[in-house]
C-alpha cells in the first residue's frame, strides 16, 4: 500500500506515540530525508537510472556536467558509464574511470591531444578526460539521479509508492535514535528495515534485471 507524505508523517507519530510538540514537522522531515538517503545508498534502484548527452571540445580536457542545471550536483547520484563517439563514427568507446594522480602520470601534457581513454572527477561538477580530445566527441553518460524527495510540496514518491514499509522502518529507526527510546525498539525497526531492504534488493538486482528467455 502506497504512502503519501502526510500519511508517513502520521505513521511516524503513531508508532512513536508522541505528539507534534516533540516531533515537529521539521524533525520528521529530517527523518524522512535521512531514511531516503540511506535507502538510495543501500540499494541500486533501476528507476533512477537515465542517460545524459554532451559534447567534448577539441583540445579541452574538461567537461561540465551536461544539461545546464540538470543534473546538478544535488540531483546527480553517480556516473555509471561514460562513452564517446565521433559525429561520423559508428562505433562507441567506453572510457575507464581513474583518479587524478593516474591521469596526470598517464597524460602529463594536456596540450597534447588524442582519443580519450580515461575519465576522472575533477570537481563536483566537472569531468576530466585523458588524453585531451583531438575531436569534438559526442558523449553519452549513464547516470543515476537523485529523485525529488518526499515533502509537503512533493507528496508522493517512488519509494512511497513502491517501498512504503522500507521507508517507514528507516524513518522509525531515525526517530528512535532521536528519542533515545528503548534499545529493543530500535533493534526491532533496524531488523525490519533490513528485511524490507533485502526484499527490494532481490527485486531490483535479481528479478528486475533477469530476462526470462535468457535465464
Amino acid at each position: 500500500m502506497a504512502v503519501t507524505y502526510a500519511e508517513l508523517t502520521t505513521q511516524i507519530l503513531d508508532y512513536t506515540e508522541v505528539s507534534t510538540d516533540v516531533l515537529t514537522a521539521t524533525r520528521t522531515n529530517d527523518f524522512i530525508e535521512h531514511a531516503e538517503n540511506r535507502i538510495f545508498r543501500d540499494v541500486d534502484l533501476d528507476v533512477f537510472k537515465s542517460h545524459q548527452t554532451a559534447n567534448l571540445i577539441a583540445s579541452n580536457a574538461f567537461l561540465s556536467l551536461p544539461g545546464g542545471t540538470t543534473p546538478t550536483p544535488e540531483s546527480l547520484g553517480t556516473i555509471r558509464t561514460m562513452q564517446i563517439f565521433s559525429p561520423s563514427a559508428t562505433t562507441r568507446s567506453f572510457l575507464e574511470q581513474r583518479d587524478i594522480s593516474y591521469m596526470n602520470e598517464y597524460w602529463p601534457d594536456r596540450t597534447a591531444t588524442g582519443t580519450p581513454r580515461y575519465w576522472a572527477w575533477w570537481d563536483h561538477n566537472t569531468i576530466y578526460v585523458a588524453p585531451t580530445p583531438d575531436l569534438a566527441y559526442n558523449v553519452e553518460l549513464g547516470i543515476t539521479r537523485l529523485p525529488t524527495r518526499l515533502s509537503s510540496s512533493n507528496t508522493t514518491s517512488w519509494l512511497g509508492n513502491n517501498a512504503p514499509a522500507l521507508l517507514l522502518y528507516g524513518c522509525l529507526a531515525e526517530a528512535f535514535k532521536f528519542l533515545k527510546g528503548p534499545a529493543e525498539m530500535l533493534q526491532l525497526y533496524e531488523q525490519s528495515y533490513q528485511r524490507a531492504l533485502q526484499e527490494l534488493v532481490i527485486e531490483q538486482q535479481g528479478r528486475h534485471r533477469r530476462d526470462e528467455y535468457m535465464h
